[in-house]
């Protein structure tokens, strides 16, 4: 429904914390994340919690997420650029020390306008600013919310043992490095 926002279950949200806890490990370790390093999210609450994109946006889900995947990624130095819906045009929210340079834009996510993902991100960041796009160089796809536009161009697939947080399906992807002319075989196995 909405603009309603809903309780969960305590254990569904812990649950889901987990599984993004998982996720990130497992994702940071085959996609070779490195400090500095952007990892564009984009995360349906309401996929999460098994309704339909867009219709059930929870902020203690988009919470739980943010404190699993911030636990994994920020002691390794990796920054999290969180994707908000399209009620604000797939806006970026991100710590501003990652993009000391870009063309900052005037929004605040909220639930229900830019997703609780994003917002959740935006009330914990320490200087969290909002750009109009970036170029990431891997992303974590929580619910089928289309990161594609927010990534460096050539991203690989990467298939993950942990494939859900919650009910929803992750799809993730990093993007290779640039090797024109390259040895073929150093290539190769960087994507290992």
């Amino acid at each position: 429904m909405g603009g309603i926002v809903h309780d969960e279950d305590k254990k569904v949200i812990n649950s889901i914390k987990n599984d993004a806890i998982n996720v990130a490990t497992e994702f940071a370790s085959l996609a070779k994340l490195k400090k500095g390093q952007i990892v564009v999210i984009g995360c349906s609450t309401s996929e999460t919690v098994g309704k339909t994109v867009g219709s059930w946006s929870v902020p203690e889900v988009g919470e739980a997420i943010f404190e699993g995947l911030h636990s994994v990624f920020s002691p390794m130095g990796v920054y999290i650029a969180a994707q908000c819906c399209e009620h604000l045009n797939r806006a970026i929210i991100v710590e501003k020390d990652a993009v000391p340079y870009a063309d900052i834009v005037n929004v605040v996510p909220q639930p229900k306008a830019g997703g609780s993902f994003a917002t959740a991100c935006y009330k914990n960041f320490k200087n969290p600013v909002a750009l109009e796009s970036i170029r990431a160089d891997a992303g974590i796809d929580i619910g089928g919310t289309l990161i594609g536009m927010h990534l460096k161009p050539v991203a690989v697939p990467l298939r993950l043992n942990n494939s859900k947080i919650g009910q929803a399906n992750i799809i993730c992807a990093r993007t290779r490095p640039k090797f024109i002319g390259g040895d073929r075989a150093t290539y190769n196995e960087d994507l290992k």
